[in-house]
């Protein structure tokens, strides 16, 4: 079931928790661009660059997705938004995780656990609204590669 009418409050609610989220992950991480240039890093390390562009945009679909599951009637709604929540925290975490204590195996090993996490949120989010699921493909997708540069990373340093 889709949103007969956008509920803009909601909608603008959802994606500014989202971005928000990644914007203060970001904004504590800014200075640890110089950190991933100094690493060895695995074969496909895109330049640092990428990383914000990529983030926003899956932090932007992440939002409207929600917002999806929101709207929906689903009896799943509640569990669905609290597992979203809770991915989205151990989200930011990572990246304090990563960078602030330069724990790269714990960092790895926390990655594991959002790619858990996002796998019961889409489940969730795809008993509720079929078109949120597939709005966090690209989230898993890139969460799965995020993995593979942390295991790169602690291997190789």
């Amino acid at each position: 079931m889709y949103c007969v009418t956008i509920r803009w409050k909601a909608l603008i609610a959802s994606i500014v928790l989202s971005m928000g989220t990644g914007a203060l992950a970001g904004l504590l991480t800014r200075d640890n661009s110089a950190l991933y240039e100094q690493l060895y890093l695995p074969p496909l390390s895109p330049p640092p660059s990428v990383f914000p562009i990529a983030w926003g945009i899956l932090y932007f679909l992440m939002g409207i997705s929600t917002y999806l599951v929101y709207c929906s009637g689903c009896q799943w709604k509640r569990r669905a938004i609290a597992v979203y929540l809770i991915q989205l925290l151990v989200n930011f975490f990572w990246s304090l995780i990563f960078f602030h204590l330069q724990a790269f195996f714990a960092a790895f090993l926390w990655l594991i656990l959002l790619w858990v996490l996002i796998l019961i949120m889409l489940r969730l989010f795809y008993r509720c609204q079929k078109a949120a699921a597939f709005l966090q493909i690209p989230y898993l997708l890139w969460v799965t590669f995020a993995a593979y540069l942390s295991c790169g990373v602690w291997l190789l340093n």
